[in-house]
């Protein structure tokens, strides 16, 4: 077994399922997905560590906990279609390609959604299309989605976001201020969205036209 496999495998243990992570298809995931082919070389001995990593352009990957707390918060049962507001390193996307049936992510950064795009074609994950634009404006064209996971801290949820959310869908997504965040996830009942908050947390701002300004 090699050497990042090894790592990856204590990582789930130690980091996620000890922490109490129970979503056989996200530990299964965590287990699967190369965490350090999102990573840049300079960070490659930290890739299987408990914190979040530079990408470049002022974004981060974000720790492994993080990754799997958002994704179970999905309840994803595998056929759903899910959007991702900030592809970043595309890690977040390869978990979720392992469980759902479609992906749809958006990045404002070109070379980011690039160099995410060039890693999960290597990985041969076919199910995971990006674009590059305003991820608080979601993906109009594509929509609804079962899921929708937003990485990056909101001052509010975007009302574009809440739009595009299918009948019974859940939004993941930090709001709060620019420092800090309330991870909530919000389930689309009728007219109504039912909040549940998890944690506190701690993102880079969600910057569009319905988050914060540039």
């Amino acid at each position: 077994m090699k050497e990042t496999e090894l790592a990856r495998l204590a990582m789930v243990q130690e980091q996620i399922i000890k922490r109490g992570i129970n979503d056989a298809a996200v530990i299964k995931a965590m287990q699967k997905v190369p965490r350090h082919k999102f990573i840049g070389e300079n960070s490659l001995s930290q890739a299987y560590e408990d914190h979040p990593l530079p990408i470049g352009g002022g974004q981060t990957i974000s720790q492994p906990y993080m990754v799997a707390l958002m994704t179970q918060s999905l309840e994803l049962k595998g056929g759903e279609r899910v959007l991702e507001v900030g592809t970043g390193s595309g890690y977040q996307a390869a978990i979720l390609a392992e469980i759902a049936k479609e992906v749809y992510s958006i990045e404002r950064f070109a070379d980011l959604a690039r160099k995410a795009e060039a890693v999960l074609s290597e990985l041969n994950y076919s199910n995971v299309k990006i674009k590059i634009g305003d991820g608080t404006a979601g993906w109009s064209e594509t929509a609804p989605f079962d899921g929708i996971i937003v990485t990056a801290g909101a001052p509010e949820v975007p009302p574009s976001l809440v739009r595009q959310l299918a009948e019974g869908g859940k939004l993941v997504i930090p709001v709060g201020g620019k420092f800090m965040q309330t991870l909530s996830v919000f389930k689309k009942e009728g007219e109504e969205l039912r909040q549940k908050d998890i944690c506190g947390c701690v993102f880079v701002p969600l910057v569009g036209g319905e988050g914060w300004r540039d």
